[in-house]
């Protein structure tokens, strides 16, 4: 380890004696509630799947029934029933009875506004990747 590095690179802690009060005040008056902070992390748990993605997706392109969606995404009804039940469950999805069909869609545009906006970044990560791995792109 190295005496003059700021950090232990085995425990990555800051062992200087500066602590910057003026950005710690700054930042805490931003910070949101924890229990908004746990509610948001419990909306990206329930993207880390993806299943779920590939249902959201479809369903921000249409309302579908669960047997459509099981056809799109060649999946037995069991397992997109059982997706569908925690998102609708997390309010992401809403549904809707017509007759004895029921239709899922999109709890509201938020979703889809974040479905566009993680997919403009997965993007950018394998456009990237591809980059350093066929050495078309310069690395600076």
């Amino acid at each position: 380890m190295m005496k003059n590095s700021p950090f232990n690179n085995a425990l990555d802690t800051c062992i200087t004696e500066g602590i910057h009060r003026d950005i710690i005040c700054a930042v805490q008056n931003k910070l949101p509630y924890s229990s908004a902070l746990r509610e948001l992390a419990d909306l990206f748990k329930l993207f880390g799947d993806s299943t779920r993605i590939s249902i959201l997706w479809a369903l921000s392109e249409s309302e579908m029934c669960v047997c459509d969606l099981c056809a799109l995404l060649k999946m037995k009804q069991p397992a997109v029933s059982h997706q569908l039940k925690n998102l609708k469950q997390a309010r992401i999805v809403k549904s809707r009875r017509d007759g004895q069909v029921v239709y899922y869609s999109l709890g509201d545009e938020h979703i889809r506004k974040l479905l566009d906006l993680g997919m403009s970044h997965a993007q950018e990560l394998l456009f990237d990747r591809r980059d350093l791995h066929d050495g078309s792109r310069p690395i600076n």
